[in-house]
């Protein structure tokens, strides 16, 4: 398996990513491989959790590419760290569209995976996209509703209200020639995590600020116009034109945020399984083992059929 630094665009901006290539692929034609677009969790950037999954899909055979979303990481884009779903959506298919250009593509047999947030961005993108033959989610969210609802889906609406308020001054704020306006993701310490939101917030804190998966490039802040791009967007929304193109939904059993892969699971319509991994939470299945290995194992079966040539 080789990984190569590749570039791509999306909506005029420059796109940064990850290009794992079987060792076998590419020789002419007939070595055309299925490809797999791997996204990476909200803050989150292509060599953590869609790195890990990549290039273990890799190992499995397929070209794989993990990207960084416009705004963030290596790609291009400001205000820096800007999590904007229309952008998002748009990051996914041209992602797809980089993927036909490459010689070492199958272009009739390309698949993605969307961890987290980027699970939910790739439905949407699915949905009018039909060069995706198949789609994976592990630890699927939306983020709007969990901005909107909390990661448990108790959060009370005035939070997201006083949220706007905030993104509505920032913006004034911004008018004015103030510079751009963000506010802190994570707490200061592990303790302040746990107590704020209990397990599910100290592992966030635990995945992105310390030695475990920690990496420069990494979003600790958002800027406030996020909160206001993200208002109305909604994952879920046409998810039943994925099918009759095969979904997997692959959901950790301790998952707070469990209940969004169900709600869309529940609106999507089949080909369709939604996989529980006993035993794993939200961000275990980012890179914990055996948590990873299950899930991998469980999507190399779904596009081993999913990205079948078809004769």
């Amino acid at each position: 398996m080789m990984r190569t630094g590749v570039t791509f665009t999306s909506a005029g901006l420059k796109i940064a990513g990850h290009l794992y290539i079987p060792d076998n692929a590419g020789a002419g034609s007939a070595g055309r491989r299925p490809a797999i677009v791997v996204g990476h969790p909200g803050t989150g950037v292509k060599e953590q959790a869609a790195g890990l999954y990549a290039e273990r899909l890799s190992r499995e055979g397929y070209v794989t590419l993990a990207f960084d979303a416009a705004y963030q990481g290596e790609s291009e884009g400001e205000p820096r760290g800007l999590e904007n779903p229309a952008q998002r959506v748009e990051d996914i298919k041209a992602a797809v569209s980089f993927l036909t250009t490459r010689d070492e593509v199958n272009p009739e047999r390309i698949g993605a995976v969307g961890i987290c947030a980027s699970g939910g961005y790739l439905l949407a993108a699915a949905a009018a996209d039909h060069r995706i033959k198949a789609v994976g989610t592990v630890s699927g969210v939306d983020i709007a509703r969990q901005f909107r609802l909390g990661a448990d889906g108790t959060q009370d609406p005035a939070v997201f209200q006083g949220m706007l308020d905030a993104a509505a001054a920032a913006r004034t704020t911004e008018a004015h020639g103030k510079g751009v306006q963000t506010f802190q993701l994570f707490p200061d310490t592990a303790e302040q995590a746990h107590a704020l939101g209990g397990r599910h917030a100290f592992e966030g804190y635990e995945y992105y600020c310390t030695g475990r998966a920690e990496h420069p490039r990494s979003g600790k802040f958002l800027p406030w116009a996020s909160i206001d791009h993200m208002a109305t967007f909604d994952a879920f929304r046409f998810v039943e034109l994925i099918a009759p193109r095969p979904l997997l939904m692959i959901v950790g059993r301790e998952a707070v945020t469990s209940w969004m892969a169900v709600e869309a699971f529940q609106n999507a319509s089949g080909p369709k399984e939604l996989h529980w991994i006993d035993g794993a939470s939200h961000v275990d299945l980012y890179d914990k083992e055996p948590h990873v290995t299950a899930a991998v194992a469980k999507l190399t079966d779904f596009f081993t059929t999913g990205l079948a040539e078809t004769k």
